[in-house]
């Protein structure tokens, strides 16, 4: 038990350290904002809900220590470091399993020396402690597998990735691995004790009962109030386990009564939190689950499921996806060590413990069959953290399964010992080395310049129209959290389809939806109607155009009221759509205004004539400097970079058409010094220097 305790507590550490010195010191981008605003106000986030992490992040925001943001990454990088050490406990768990066949057989043919009068050891229990007591170099591999499956995952790019934002996952990994410990030790409990049993000497208790099979039902139904996808892709592997373990007959026993209410108890005290938060009318309230329907809607992530597709293309491109993403999970792709030990673990799984073999394939089975029929957005590599959960287990088996291999050869030395031990944690400090440069946030501000360069355009009293999350997400906590630039109207387009954001809205800006109501009223009557049934709509051609009318209709009104008397802005995303969704807004907009590119957004007015640009100095701390290094589908480099890149672009041309190229010419080159690989800028450039020269040629001496 001491050897468990140390090998768990030394990864707890050494992982809470990392975390400490790599954490974001304030919001992120995707979900990040979102997620602290429900959080400290107690109220709902987006589907399913969360609500076991809403709450627990609440208990964090009250922690007196940084801003509310450090806080609430400070929870993650907690649930981290746990769940990392809680593969230490299952690996330990997997391994005292796989060896109880061996042990089995030592127990029988000690019966049979005793019948010639030999004295034995009394019970398996007793062959495996003496074992463990006068073998020291058994405690240590078993020790070293252990430790070097707990850093891998500590120090694995994705864990390591979310330990150090706001997110759900960290606690998602943790709840999900002390379902795994629970019942790998309900099952080697059991096969203790059928052991036990044979050997008419052993004690006379054969198995402590089915408590740990019923705690860890209860965690599985509180799992499932943090991401209950990932977690419900358990199941078949947990299935196969029991079965493996007690036979078919289990799932007609009592026992699997009890198991399911145990994990109900634990479902619903998590998830009536959502309908009491709702009725709070917190901040943060989406979906507004109150009602039983609005529940059910939210709980099943219903607008979400437009996402699944297992088209034969999404699954081919999700699948290359993953590959690259498993490639470079526990270090770069040229040193495999980490992959390679876990195909060695699942080979010596498949020869000593068939169950606990197809434990594992069945996890990576159920999540990978998943997440390529899901077309994930920003956090794909989230959803595939069961697959790297497993292969962290097989890792440290296969740990234990070289070094014993190595130090088996003949003839046996130390450096051969020692050699297999620098191999095997070469996997861990692989994943560390190469990961660092990614996963360290400890300078990662990208977020709040973002919302600060874009806002520092607005003026006060300003409205701005966004269809970029990555935008209205971390501008939720600057304004509802930190109270920054609640003198502006900000508007997510997209959550305007969702009647919840208008109770939002009509608390936060009465005014704007005051002056609008009319336009307001006719759309929700229609948007109400829909959300029961969507399918009405699809179907009925007039019914569509009705609602689409209406929803740029009630835009086109908000923009028209307000810039009578404050300035209004759009963002790239909606000034730039002219094919994709939403595309005729942008032409309504277009054709009534002048959209003119100030700083990181666009300023619509009905002025035709020409106003100069704002030229703010942008913030852009980790953007391009290299302190932060991003892959080329990282939501920075795929959402927020561009941007910064096409406004200054957008500027030059502007001023350029305008013939003011010598400014033109500057917004050029800085867009060129943030991607130099963008070719437009240049050409712009030349563009303009011919058109000065030109102008010099012509102009009177």
């Amino acid at each position: 038990m001491k050897i468990r305790i140390t090998c768990a507590a030394t990864v707890f550490i050494a992982s809470l350290v990392l975390y400490a010195c790599t954490l974001g010191p304030t919001v992120t981008l995707v979900d990040s904002g979102e997620l602290i605003v429900a959080a400290r106000s107690l109220g709902v986030a987006h589907p399913p809900g969360f609500p076991l992490y809403v709450l627990l992040a609440h208990l964090a925001t009250l922690v007196p220590i940084g801003n509310i943001a450090v806080r609430v990454n400070c929870a993650s990088a907690l649930f981290a470091a746990l769940a990392s050490s809680v593969v230490t406990l299952v690996v330990i768990e997997a391994m005292i399993t796989a060896r109880f066949p061996g042990l089995v057989k030592q127990v029988r043919k000690k019966s049979d020396r005793r019948k010639k009068g030999r004295r034995t050891a009394a019970s398996v229990t007793q062959l495996q402690n003496e074992s463990a007591r006068h073998s020291p170099r058994v405690l240590a591999v078993s020790c070293l597998a252990c430790l070097t499956a707990g850093l891998l995952l500590a120090f694995s790019r994705t864990l390591w990735g979310y330990a150090t934002i706001t997110e759900v996952y960290t606690l998602n990994t943790l709840l999900i691995l002390v379902v795994f410990l629970l019942m790998f030790r309900w099952r080697r409990e059991l096969i203790e004790g059928r052991a036990v049993k044979q050997d008419p000497e052993g004690p006379a208790r054969v198995f402590p009962g089915d408590r740990p099979l019923y705690a860890a039902a209860f965690v599985f139904g509180l799992a499932l109030g943090v991401h209950h996808v990932t977690v419900g892709l358990m199941l078949p592997a947990l299935a196969a386990l029991v079965i493996a373990t007690e036979g078919i007959g289990f799932f007609k026993s009592r026992r699997l009564f009890f198991a399911a209410l145990f994990a109900f108890a634990g479902l619903f005290l998590v998830y009536a939190y959502l309908p009491f938060a709702a009725s709070r009318s917190p901040i943060m309230n989406w979906g507004d689950p109150r009602t039983l329907e609005r529940l059910w809607w939210h709980v099943t992530g219903r607008q979400y499921q437009v996402f699944l597709s297992f088209s034969l293309n999404t699954m081919a491109s999700q699948l290359s996806d993953f590959i690259k993403l498993a490639a470079r999970e526990f270090g770069m792709w040229w040193m495999p060590a980490g992959p390679l030990l876990a195909i060695a673990g699942l080979v010596s799984l498949f020869r000593q413990d068939k169950a606990m073999f197809w434990f594992l394939l069945l996890v990576i089975a159920a999540d990978l069959v998943y997440c390529l029929g899901y077309e994930i957005a920003e956090d794909k590599d989230a959803y595939y953290l069961p697959v790297f959960i497993a292969m962290a287990i097989a890792a440290g088996v296969g740990a234990q399964w070289f070094i014993h291999k190595v130090m088996s050869m003949r003839p046996a030395s130390r450096v051969a010992g020692y050699v297999a031990t620098a191999v095997v944690l070469l996997a861990p400090i692989g994943a560390l080395a190469s990961n660092f440069s990614y996963d360290n946030r400890s300078r990662y501000f990208i977020a709040q310049d973002y919302v600060d360069n874009i806002l520092s355009t607005v003026e006060p009293g300003g409205m701005l129209l966004t269809r970029d999350w990555q935008v209205y997400s971390p501008m939720l906590y600057f304004r509802e959290i930190e109270h920054r630039r609640d003198d502006t109207v900000i508007i997510d387009v997209n959550q305007l389809r969702r009647s919840w954001y208008f109770d939002y809205l009509g608390r936060t800006y009465p005014g704007t939806i005051e002056q609008a109501r009319d336009k307001v009223d006719a759309f929700l009557e229609d948007l109400r109607q829909w959300e029961r049934d969507p399918n009405l709509y699809e179907r009925d051609v007039t019914l569509n155009q009705r609602i689409n009318s209406r929803f740029y209709e009630m835009i086109l009104a908000f923009v028209t009221n307000h810039v009578r008397g404050a300035p209004v802005y759009v963002t790239l995303d909606i000034a730039a759509n002219r094919e994709g969704p939403d595309s005729e807004l942008t032409k309504a907009l277009a054709a009534s205004y002048q959209l003119i590119p100030q700083g990181l957004v666009f300023q619509v007015t009905p002025d035709r004539g020409f106003l100069q640009p704002a030229n703010p100095q942008l913030l852009i701390r980790g953007l391009t400097d290299g302190t932060i290094q991003f892959e080329d589908e990282d939501v920075v480099k795929v959402k927020v970079l561009p941007v910064y890149v096409t406004m200054l672009y957008n500027r030059g041309r502007y001023l350029a058409a305008n013939g003011r190229h010598e400014q033109a010419i500057e917004s050029f080159k800085q867009a060129l010094a943030l991607q130099p690989s963008f070719s437009a800028p240049q050409q712009a450039i030349n563009e303009s220097l011919s058109a000065i020269r030109k102008g010099a040629i012509n102009k009177p001496q």
